[in-house]
């Protein structure tokens, strides 16, 4: 099957570009998000591509005044990668790895966006993610993450909203490989169930003169499968740090992190970050865990729907609220100098996680240290 895509010089085979190895599970994901300085306006877009599944879905979802507004769109792509649109949402790349833009336009809910963003630094590889259950592989992905500067506009819920120029930055990121996507695995491996436990946090950080990344993914015993460090000066090589570990106070009853403390050291030297966290955005509003909208789901040639999550009407015992991130301040200490800026902790905790006194199924947290 030949398709436009075959037109660019990416073939990593002999197969033409609708062809994506033989893994049903395999997708191609952009992230995009942004967020005021001064935390007033959040903002994400997720758009996926399944090859072996033959669908493209994105969703654009907006915190603004306590209310995430998500748009969703999916459509079949008859094979073809090359145009990054599904119904009313876009993506133009203008520059690869430095500029690329979100377009929104949706009339009959009335959201629209035009938003542009500029890269801070060159993009960070993450160690690549591979978790197996049993003999299957669960998991097989690499992401490249970007903090990035925003312009443009959004217009949501009757409001223009302007992004001024420095007033606006973010994190996006490229994912590529196996994950679990479409409808649900009719055999699961005889190994386990992923459900039972994830342990994930990750905090993308933005800061005017540094550019900060930290993630976690820990077993039921607390040991990192996957785990990283990563503080960069602008225009400067990037500093890795080979020992890392959080310290975390709890909201009361929840697996919700308050503040979070991470020490960093190695031949880099040391630094000191610290999180107080502050409003969440829930990522089901993007398709993760969510019954109707989990990602690759077959929704039809052309499906566009759109609902508002009140924040403050969530029950955050539910499931579906179970992965969210939470837009924070961040004090960094590195090199004798303090930081100010801000970011995100994403967390999704599920099951047990020895350290923080998590068991099953989503008791709160204990508030132990690590």
């Amino acid at each position: 099957m030949l398709t436009a895509a075959d037109e660019f010089p990416f073939h990593q085979t002999s197969e033409p570009m609708a062809y994506a190895g033989t893994d049903r599970n395999f997708y191609d994901r952009f992230w995009f998000g942004g967020y005021a300085k001064d935390r007033s306006l959040f903002f994400s877009l997720a758009f996926g591509l399944y090859p072996q599944l033959d669908i493209m879905d994105a969703t654009f979802s907006v915190l603004w005044k306590g209310q995430q507004h998500n748009l969703r769109a999916s459509r079949h792509m008859d094979g073809d990668r090359s145009v990054l649109t599904v119904g009313p949402i876009s993506i133009e790349i203008i520059l690869p790895l430095e500029t690329s833009r979100i377009i929104i336009n949706d009339e009959q809910h009335g959201i629209k966006a035009d938003l542009v963003f500029n890269a801070r630094h060159k993009p960070i590889e993450e160690p690549r993610f591979i978790r197996r259950i049993g003999s299957r592989a669960f998991m097989d992905y690499t992401r490249m993450t970007q903090n990035v500067s925003w312009v443009g506009n959004i217009d949501i819920a009757g409001e223009h909203i302007a992004l001024a120029t420095g007033a606006c930055v973010g994190t996006r990121d490229r994912s590529w490989g196996i994950r679990p996507v479409g409808a649900a695995d009719s055999q699961p491996p005889m190994g386990g169930d992923f459900g039972k436990q994830f342990f994930w946090m990750w905090t993308p950080t933005n800061f005017d003169s540094h550019v900060l990344f930290s993630h976690t993914n820990d077993d039921e015993f607390g040991r990192p499968w996957n785990r990283r460090a990563v503080i960069q000066a602008l225009n400067e090589p990037a500093q890795e740090f080979e020992n890392i570990n959080y310290e975390y106070t709890w909201r009361l009853n929840s697996r919700r992190i308050d503040t979070l403390t991470c020490h960093f050291s190695g031949e880099s030297g040391e630094a000191t970050l610290r999180f107080k966290t502050g409003e969440h955005f829930y990522m089901s509003g993007l398709g993760y865990f969510h019954p109707n909208w989990g990602h690759g789901r077959d929704q039809g040639q052309l499906l566009v729907e759109y609902d508002v999550i009140d924040s403050n009407g969530v029950d955050e015992s539910d499931p579906l609220w179970w992965h969210i991130q939470a837009l924070s301040t961040a004090e960094l200490e590195l090199s004798g100098k303090t930081y100010q800026g801000v970011g995100l902790v994403e967390q999704m905790f599920i099951g047990a996680h020895e350290p923080t006194g998590m068991s099953e199924p989503f008791s709160p947290a204990g508030g132990a240290s690590q």
